[in-house]
C-alpha cells in the first residue's frame, strides 16, 4: 500500500542581507537563515507543522563581480561545505528540509573558469540534491549551466523524501516551462523556487510576472510551489532592489500564502498536502496536462537554440554572441 505523507507545511523565508563582498562573510548569512528557521519554529508550532524552508537566490553570494575570475577569487565555495552541514544539523535536530539560498558554486574537475549558480535540498539524512541553475539570467550572469559541461545530462534531480518528492528550479529558470515540466515529468510533487526577481516583474500588475509564472506553472504541472524571492533592499544590493512577495500555491495555481509587495525579511507558510495532490493526479481526467502532452507535435526542441559553451569562462561578450548564432540558426527569420 502506498505511503501517503501527512499533511505539512512549508515556509518561504526572503532574506535582506547586504551583498557580500567575501566568502567569510557567508557564515554570517548561514547563521541567520537558521535563526530564522528556528524562529519561525517557535511563532509557529503551536499551530502549524513546519517541515520544510524555502529560502532565496543569492542568499549566501551573488555575481556581483561582472567576471568569473574575480567570482571564483572572492565568493565561490564547493559544495558540500560547512555552511551545508550546519543546515544538515538543524534539519537532523527538527526533522525537516531546508532548500538553501544559493551559492556560487566551484567544482574542482571543471576548473577555475567554471562557477556555477547552485542550491542544496538538505533533510535530516544530510544532502537530498543539489542542483545547478540550467539558465543563469543572461546577459548578467556569467555562471555556467550544466548544459554547457554535459548538454544530453539530465539536470533536473528530484529527491524522494517523507514528505514528498521535492524538485527545485532557480529564478530564471521558470521563464521556460520546459524546466518546470521536466522537473514533473521527473516525478516532482513540490516544486521550489529560489529566487532573486526584481521589478518591474514582480507581483504588482501590469507587469507581475512573479505571480502569474508562479502560478501558471503549478497549474500547468498539478504540482505544489513553494517560491521565496530575494527581499534585499537597493541599498544592500544595488544597483537592484527585489519586491519579495514570497509565496505558495497549490496544484490548482491557488495561492495559499503570500508575503506584501516591498524588501524586507518576510515569512510566510502554508498546507502542504501530498496524498491531495496524488489523490488529484491519479483521478483527473480533464487537465491533467502531463498525461495529455502530445510530445511529438513540438518540434522546436528538436532544433538547436542557444548552443552549449564552448569555452571558459564565460564572459558578457561571448554570451552576446551566442544569442545573436542563437536567433540567426534557431528561429526563423522575418520577412
Amino acid at each position: 500500500m502506498l505511503h501517503m505523507p501527512d499533511p505539512y507545511y512549508a515556509a518561504a523565508c526572503q532574506t535582506d542581507f547586504p551583498a557580500p563582498r567575501r566568502r567569510g562573510e557567508i557564515q554570517d548569512r548561514t547563521k541567520a537563515m537558521i535563526q530564522m528557521a528556528e524562529q519561525t519554529l517557535s511563532a509557529y508550532e503551536p499551530n502549524h507543522d513546519i517541515r520544510l524552508f524555502v529560502f532565496p537566490e543569492f542568499a549566501h553570494a551573488a555575481p556581483i563581480y561582472s567576471t568569473v575570475e574575480e567570482l571564483n577569487r572572492h565568493l565561490a565555495v564547493e559544495v558540500p561545505n560547512e555552511h551545508v552541514d550546519a543546515y544538515a544539523d538543524f534539519c537532523a535536530e527538527h526533522g525537516c528540509w531546508i532548500q538553501t539560498g544559493t551559492f556560487l558554486e566551484h567544482v574542482p574537475e571543471h576548473g577555475s573558469d567554471v562557477i556555477f549558480n547552485t542550491t542544496v535540498l538538505v533533510g535530516p539524512g544530510g544532502i537530498e540534491l543539489i542542483y545547478r541553475k540550467v539558465n543563469p539570467w543572461i546577459p548578467w550572469e556569467v555562471s555556467a549551466s550544466p548544459h554547457d559541461l554535459d548538454p544530453e545530462g539530465d539536470h533536473f534531480p528530484v529527491a524522494d523524501t517523507e514528505i514528498g518528492r521535492i524538485g527545485v528550479a532557480v529564478c530564471y529558470d521558470w521563464l521556460f516551462p520546459e524546466s518546470i515540466r521536466q522537473l514533473a515529468m521527473n516525478g516532482a510533487e513540490v516544486i521550489n523556487r529560489v529566487s532573486a526577481y526584481m521589478d518591474p516583474w514582480g507581483s504588482q500588475p501590469p507587469m507581475d510576472w512573479w505571480t502569474l509564472i508562479n502560478r501558471t506553472r503549478a497549474l500547468e504541472n498539478t504540482a505544489y510551489v513553494v517560491a521565496c524571492n530575494q527581499g534585499a533592499s537597493r541599498e544592500h544590493f544595488p544597483p537592484f532592489s527585489w519586491p519579495g512577495s514570497s509565496m505558495i500555491v497549490d496544484y490548482d495555481g491557488r495561492i495559499l500564502s503570500q508575503a506584501d509587495a516591498g524588501p524586507g525579511e518576510r515569512v510566510v507558510v502554508a498546507p502542504i498536502a501530498i496524498d491531495v495532490l496524488r489523490y488529484e493526479r491519479e483521478r483527473r481526467l480533464g487537465h491533467d496536462m502531463r498525461s495529455h502532452l502530445r510530445s511529438e507535435a513540438y518540434d522546436y526542441l528538436r532544433t538547436g537554440h542557444l548552443a552549449p559553451a564552448e569555452v571558459h569562462p564565460i564572459t558578457s561578450s561571448s554570451l552576446e554572441d551566442r544569442i545573436a548564432s542563437a536567433r540567426s540558426q534557431g528561429v526563423p527569420h522575418e520577412h
